[in-house]
């Protein structure tokens, strides 16, 4: 698959490994500085929790991890307590795991021996941390109110309006597959709108965080989720909270660190979302008086990855206009440091000894897009404004935008740097024409607000150099499935997927092509990240719409539009399917019982 074989070292960490460096630093690592531990840290022998940096060392083969220490209590993301390890479990033989250095509130030790030494003599700076309840303080998430009035809940009156059936999925003019890749998580197939496929395959590839720090573990993270299991990690979903009460859940199984397959249950949900707006309206009050309109009812398909302190909540939307988006939304706790020197270079203070560190979000997507045909062409059309003489008035200037197309016939001209200029109309574009002389097509529109990419001169940048490009478009490939692997975490070095060799100037004018999207934003943890992250402002993805694709807006047909005149009785059910409401929806649905299955089998 990898053109020769994957080096061992490359293997992602598995649970059993962390258990066993979990044993190491508890029976060898820590009993080597009593007095600290005891004094210091308070150490009883189940009060700390341990984090993994990533990646593991500065060079191929290196398997050398900086673990942060916390108080093990509700949101122990929150509460490092200053001390960090540096474990090199290279050796597949434990008995030569070592301690390679330790750092304690800014100072760096050769290993605990040497900080229980500097301890005892005195030539310690000790910054004792206050010792939390079981239930966090500041970080836990119970409720600072009692329960009150509930909150608006959304129901279907006649029931569904769409079909689940195994993995397939209908809803008003679409239809398509999906699933769930362990490492990548969410992934949709054969994707069609009113019968005709638009896209072969659109999947989430990966989720990177880059972290900055004056702490040893902070400065050098940079989690590649993928490798931890996006799928692997897919949350049990709480309705009436992840996805609304009545939505349509479905369990999930993956295969990982074990022999059989693991279900997840109500791991992913379905429903019919009203967005609470129009999809388009219009109120004529001028020659002809009447009222057209129609509500945005869209069909969303979610899961919720926990890969750690974060929790991702990937969307796919489908719209009765015939686009699609493609979203994710961060919320969780923020990751930390030990507050130190001149930490608030690097994020903002949280709490008495707690720096929200900062950092970048990027995730990307593969959007196999197949408009009206596998063979497709890549167009730019944008703008310029130009000068013009006024022709009832010659010595007058006009300036007017004016259309510009362009056809990008390589993959080189195809591929768009994050920050770089793109055109604001980019789409695929059929053979085919519209009934009005257009290729048929389908755009892409990026939604980010994305911080800055890795130096490309980093050791490391080539195995996320998909980062480099918020939009990047290729040639389809049976050898260039994914934009990376889970092989390069542990190995950025010597990546076993470099997505910039995806790049090569092939010619992509009436090609099988693939579009490689990247969203994502830049965070600087503040006060209102504590307790959690909140979803609002924090969200960012694509669209796909149509564009010439069709002869009109395709939502004209849907059984949800509304219209009447003025010449109308807008109050009968005939006329005006709003009228009908008290009727129709006039009974409260039978909600079912509440229930939850994340805390079974753990």
């Amino acid at each position: 698959k990898y053109g020769g074989k994957v080096p061992y070292h490359r293997r992602p960490t598995l649970a059993v490994e962390y258990k066993q460096i979990g044993a190491f630093l508890k029976s060898q690592v820590f009993p080597s500085a009593p007095a600290f531990m005891q004094q210091v840290m308070e150490y009883d022998g189940a009060n700390l929790a341990a984090v993994t940096a990533a990646p593991r060392g500065f060079q191929s083969g290196d398997r050398v991890t900086w673990f942060v220490l916390f108080q093990n209590v509700s949101g122990f993301f929150l509460h490092p307590v200053g001390l960090e390890v540096l474990v090199d479990h290279s050796s597949l033989d434990m008995s030569e795991w070592a301690v390679s250095r330790v750092f304690y509130n800014g100072q760096y030790y050769r290993d605990m021996v040497q900080l229980e030494s500097a301890y005892v003599q005195g030539r310690i700076s000790v910054e004792k941390v206050r010792k939390a309840p079981q239930d966090g303080d500041f970080s836990s998430m119970k409720p600072r109110a009692p329960a009150a009035a509930p909150f608006p809940l959304q129901f279907e009156p006649q029931g569904p309006r769409y079909r689940v059936r195994n993995n397939q999925v209908l809803f008003q003019g679409w239809s398509f597959a999906f699933g769930m890749s362990v490492s990548r998580g969410l992934r949709l197939f054969d994707i069609r709108h009113k019968g005709e496929r638009v896209a072969y395959e659109i999947s989430v590839q990966e989720a990177l965080s880059v972290y900055g720090s004056n702490c040893p573990a902070g400065m050098s993270t940079r989690y590649m989720d993928g490798s931890f299991g996006l799928g692997r990690y897919t949350s049990p979903l709480v309705p009436g909270v992840d996805c609304p009460y009545l939505a349509t859940f479905v369990d999930t199984l993956s295969l990982s660190d074990s022999l059989r397959p693991k279900k997840r249950k109500a791991s992913l949900c379905i429903f019919e979302q009203n967005l609470g707006s129009p999809l388009r309206r219009h109120y004529s009050n001028l020659q002809s008086l009447y009222y057209g309109g129609l509500v945005n009812s869209a069909l969303v398909l979610r899961s919720i990855a926990t890969v750690g302190n974060y929790d991702y909540v990937w969307d796919f939307i489908f719209y009765q206009n015939g686009a699609l988006e493609g979203k994710v939304q961060a919320t969780g706790y923020p990751s930390s440091s030990f507050l130190h020197g001149d930490g608030l270079r690097y994020g903002n203070r949280l709490w008495e000894h707690t720096l929200g560190t900062i950092h970048t979000h990027f995730v990307n997507y593969k959007v196999d897009l197949d408009v009206a045909g596998v063979k497709n062409s890549l167009m730019a059309h944008d703008m310029v404004f130009e000068m013009a003489q006024a022709p009832w008035s010659p010595e007058q200037q006009i300036e007017r935008p004016r259309l510009t197309r362009r056809v990008l016939d390589t993959e080189d001209q195809a591929a768009f740097l994050l920050h770089s200029k793109m055109p604001r109309y980019i789409y695929f574009a059929a053979n085919s024409k519209n009934k009005w002389g257009h290729q048929r097509g389908y755009r892409i529109q990026i939604t980010s607000s994305a911080g800055d990419h890795i130096p490309e001169a980093s050791s490391m940048e080539r195995a996320i150099s998909w980062a480099r490009y918020q939009l990047a478009v290729t040639r389809r490939k049976e050898e260039e499935p994914t934009s990376t692997s889970i092989y390069n975490q542990n190995d950025p070095w010597t990546p076993t997927v470099a997505f910039a060799d995806f790049i090569n100037n092939e010619t992509i004018t009436n090609e099988d092509l693939v579009a490689w999207i990247t969203a994502g934003f830049l965070h600087i943890p503040h006060s209102e990240d504590i307790p959690n992250t909140v979803t609002v402002g924090n969200s960012v993805g694509f669209l796909l719409r149509p564009y010439n694709y069709y002869d009109l807006d395709p939502s004209i047909y849907s059984q949800d539009g509304v219209f009447f005149t003025s010449e109308q009785d807008f109050t009968a059910c005939e006329i005006n399917p709003l009228a009908c409401l008290p009727k129709t929806a006039s009974c409260l649905p039978n909600f079912p019982p509440f229930t939850f299955d994340g805390f079974r089998n753990m």
